[in-house]
């Protein structure tokens, strides 16, 4: 017999109209002829252009000037060896051609989901027993480019939520490309990668022990200047490259509201997407509090699991994973370190789940299988829906099993506290099947999460709907245990 699951009536499904601004790169030579029309126009028609064009969507984003000289910059650098002259262009011509390489992307427009939960930085003004929770969204628009969202709710003493209504913009954050890179750690992913030795030894080898991303450049440069590389070889440098850009750290403006902020694909090896991001509040050793999240990277060919940092969901450091623990999806970080270690959870194979421990978050090598397909409806691949949680009796952690017509259903576990390769106990029957309304959608028959919490004994699990939209679900934390401990 199964447990009793509450569904809570909070959805979340698509909104079209939350847009962002996206620099439209229409070619090389296309690109030419438009600047060079816009630059044969006369004062007059410039300033009519832009002002039609700025109060047509300037209710629609903030700041939409400054985001047209941004793309108004890219295309300089897009057109530096044509012959086109742009010296000593007034700011409204420089606007008008930013706006020529802009466009509007609905983030949301394809489907909103896999929802992660964790306890909010905030705790401030809150009635007795309530909490403020974080829940961060997969937001998938057009190309099915995926993104991180975020909304802000309140948990109250009996376990019904509440959200935000969403701030009226979407906004993404400045990016700051001065990530600091270990030489070792770097050499180490670029062999995972198989970049050919000889190109490692003629591009990192000259470096120091510690360089930034500058110092990269300026060696990758010098490398192609004294060298006659074939294509190959510049095939090499190149993914030298994408592996640097795959650093970076970004910041939201402090006035935007939580809601607001959107996690764009940044770097080259995210441009299609940043998938099902695991958030987890992590409390260092000394009582700090930060927050981790794993996700992955997709380029259209590669993934690449990255590792998301901050501490206010302000600022934000990104950077890549590595090591054999971090292969493949379904990263999911433990909240806390384990002997010293921090521990994590990961599907390598792609079938059974897996668990590693490290003294570097960023380093994670030989993984050891804890779980495989034990009952029918997961037969075809178990795995975790992010970081487990605490509790004495031991780490609950929520699973996903796949099964027939390959059906995602949710459900749980319980690993040893002091030695979560140990499992204790695991569900026979799924904890959530999809029903009627939540098996429909873009790919249908699926539930899924990526992180949930526990609340006044009550587990809330927010989770997919058919890779469309979200809703979330409470179950008794005793009736839980009840059927885990053996």
């Amino acid at each position: 017999m199964r447990i009793i699951v509450e569904r809570k009536p909070n959805r979340f499904y698509p909104n079209f109209k939350r847009v962002i601004i996206r620099f439209f790169n229409n070619g090389a030579e296309r690109s030419k002829n438009l600047v060079e029309k816009v630059l044969e126009l006369d004062d007059e028609d410039v300033e009519l252009s832009l002002t039609q064009t700025l109060r047509d969507f300037a209710k629609r984003h903030r700041n939409l000037t400054k985001k047209f000289l941004k793309h108004y910059e890219k295309v300089k650098e897009l057109l530096s060896d044509s012959s086109i002259e742009l010296k000593g262009l007034s700011e409204s011509k420089k606007l008008l051609i930013g706006s020529y390489f802009s466009m509007e992307y609905s983030i949301e427009s394809a489907a909103f989901f896999n929802p992660s939960m964790v306890e909010s930085p905030d705790q401030t003004v809150l009635e007795e027993g309530s909490k403020r929770v974080v829940v961060s969204f997969r937001a998938t628009g057009e190309g099915h480019v995926s993104s991180i969202v975020f909304h802000s709710g309140i948990i109250d003493h009996k376990g019904d939520l509440t959200f935000e209504k969403s701030g009226r913009y979407v906004d993404e954050p400045e990016v700051v490309k001065r990530a600091n890179y270990n030489k070792k750690t770097f050499i180490n992913k670029l062999r995972e990668m198989n970049v050919d030795k000889s190109i490692i030894s003629l591009v990192i080898e000259p470096l120091d022990d510690k360089f930034i991303y500058g110092d990269l450049l300026k060696s990758v440069n010098e490398a192609l200047e004294r060298n006659n590389a074939n294509e190959e070889k510049r095939r090499a440098i190149k993914e030298i490259i994408w592996l640097a850009d795959s650093h970076y750290e970004i910041k939201f403006s402090r006035d935007t509201h939580l809601s607001e902020r959107v996690i764009f694909p940044v770097s080259y090896t995210e441009r299609k997407g940043i998938e099902d991001a695991r958030f987890v509040r992590f409390v260092e050793d000394d009582g700090q509090i930060v927050y981790y999240a794993t996700y992955t990277a997709y380029d259209g060919f590669t993934i690449l699991p990255k590792l998301i940092v901050t501490k206010d969901f302000h600022h934000f450091e990104v950077k890549p994973l590595h090591g054999k623990g971090a292969q493949n999806k379904n990263l999911a970080l433990f909240p806390r370190k384990i002997d010293g270690k921090y521990v994590m959870l990961s599907r390598i194979d792609g079938v059974n789940s897996f668990i590693g421990f490290s003294e570097n978050i960023n380093v994670w090598e030989e993984p050891v299988k804890i779980q495989e397909p034990k009952y029918p409806w997961e037969y075809i691949q178990i795995g975790n829906c992010g970081a487990p949680e605490e509790t004495p009796e031991g780490w609950i952690l929520i699973t996903h099993g796949v099964g027939p017509m390959r059906r995602y259903c949710l459900g749980a576990s319980l690993l040893d506290l002091k030695d979560p390769t140990k499992e204790i106990g695991r569900l026979k029957e799924p904890l959530l099947i999809p029903n009627d309304e939540e098996r429909e959608g873009y790919v249908p028959n699926v539930v899924y999460s990526c992180g949930s919490l526990i609340h006044n004994n009550k587990l809330i699990v927010p989770y997919g709907l058919s890779d469309t939209g979200a809703g979330f679900l409470s179950v008794d934390m005793d009736a839980l245990l009840e059927r885990l401990v053996p």
